[in-house]
This record gives structure tokens, C-alpha cells and sequence, in this order.
């Protein structure tokens, strides 16, 4: 089965916390919640773990309270061979040019919360082979500072269409770290409308959750929780 299924870790403070519902003041650190690490530690869990793809979200960054950067340049360094996607909270093309220059990652994450339309028409002509675009969800509505992308997110899907991206990420921001399950009806109609590989984010709960994602045309899925409860096995993470 090709299929990606991407190992998240949230950064926050040069420490993986494990993340729930968007709510992240209420964060932790994650080996307080994993029966599989000791350590929160992202250096660490890389090294315990050796996922073959991982999705890192610096937090600081998306919060405005600084960045996770050396972090991120020691992890791409002890990981070549590593497909590693960052979320860098870029905003804006100067942001973009950072982050690149950085060479911290494959992909850089575009997501509705941090980015403009106006940055992802530009970044996807420029930079559109390592750009992967998230559609931030929260009980199904977009997560976006620009109006134009206050559409219904089917609608929105149907829109990044025309621009030439790696992938769109499906987050529903209101289901990470809940293993509430996944709407298999809703990424249904993803996939329909959408001429890019749609990943899912946010409910995995098992290996069977897995596998009916697969079965209806979804490429990969962001799993964090259902990894540190052994719920899904780490050696799934692995080529």
C-alpha cells in the first residue's frame, strides 16, 4: 500500500508536547502522555524512533514567541535519509526565503492559519515541488486571517486546484490528539474535488482508520497520538 503515514511532532521551546484540540496553552510535554518515549526530546525521539517521514510544527513560530530553528537544522542534519515537512508559520514571502535558506526540510507547510492566497499563488510558482498547503479546520470551518479563504473548505480544495503544490493537508484542528475518529465521508469528497494528494490530520485512531483512508483515496495521514499509545505500532513508521 503507498501510503505516507507521517510521524507529528509539535515544538515548543525546543520540546515535543503532545498536542490536543488546538489548545496550546494547555500543552505538555509529551513523554508525560507516551508509554513508548522517555524523553521530550525531539533530537531524541528521532533517534529512538527513526520515522521515515515526519511532520514538524514549530509552535513558536505559529505563536509568535520565537522559533525552534537550531532545533529543526540539528534534527535535518542527524536525519538524511528522513522525509521531514515543516510548518515554520510562514506568512509571508520573506518568511518563505528564511525558511528555505535554512534548508531545515523536503517540504515547507503552508497553512491557512499563518498564509495569505497571495503567498501561496506566489510560493507555488516559485517553490511549488516543496510546498504542501494545510487546510486548518476547526468543526469544519477554515482557520484564516485572509477572507478570500473563508470559503466552505470543500469549496477551498476546489480553489488549490489551480495552484501547483505538492500535496493539501486536511487538519482538523478540533480532532488532533482526540482519536475522536475520521469523517470518511467529508475526505471522501476531498479527494473528489481535489486534483492533489489529500492527507488527513487530526482523529487517526488505529491501523484500521488506516486503512479505510486508503480505501477511499487519501495518500496519507499525521499520526502522533495513536503512535505514543501503541495504538498503531512504531514500526508502522518505518520503510
Amino acid at each position: 500500500m503507498n501510503f505516507r503515514l507521517i510521524f507529528v511532532m509539535d515544538l515548543l521551546d525546543g520540546m515535543v508536547v503532545h498536542a490536543k484540540k488546538g489548545e496550546r496553552e494547555k500543552y505538555e510535554p509529551v513523554h508525560l502522555f507516551s508509554s513508548i518515549i522517555g524523553s521530550s526530546d525531539p533530537v531524541q525521539i528521532m533517534k529512538e524512533l527513526k520515522p521515515a517521514d515526519v511532520y514538524i510544527a514549530d509552535l513558536n513560530r505559529l505563536m509568535g514567541s520565537g522559533s525552534n530553528k537550531e532545533t529543526l537544522k540539528q534534527i535535518r542534519l542527524n536525519n538524511r535519509n528522513t522525509s521531514i515537512s515543516v510548518d515554520y508559520g510562514i506568512e509571508n514571502q520573506e518568511d518563505l526565503n528564511d525558511a528555505v535558506e535554512s534548508a531545515i526540510c523536503d517540504s515547507f507547510i503552508l497553512g491557512t492559519e499563518t498564509a495569505s492566497i497571495d503567498l501561496l499563488a506566489a510560493a507555488s510558482k516559485s517553490a511549488g515541488d516543496i510546498i504542501v498547503v494545510s487546510i486548518d479546520l476547526y468543526n469544519k470551518q477554515v482557520l484564516t486571517k485572509d477572507e478570500r479563504m473563508k470559503l466552505n473548505p470543500l469549496r477551498l480544495i476546489e480553489e488549490l486546484n489551480a495552484y501547483p503544490v505538492q500535496a493539501v493537508i486536511v487538519l482538523e484542528l478540533d480532532k488532533v490528539g482526540t482519536k475522536s475518529g475520521i469523517d470518511l465521508e467529508f475526505l471522501a469528497c476531498a479527494v473528489a474535488d481535489s486534483e492533489h494528494d489529500i492527507i488527513c490530520g487530526g482523529g487517526v485512531r488505529s491501523c484500521e482508520d488506516v486503512d479505510k483512508l486508503a480505501e477511499i483515496g487519501v495518500k496519507g495521514a499525521l499520526v502522533a497520538t495513536a503512535i505514543h499509545d501503541r495504538s498503531i505500532p512504531v514500526s508502522s513508521l518505518r520503510l
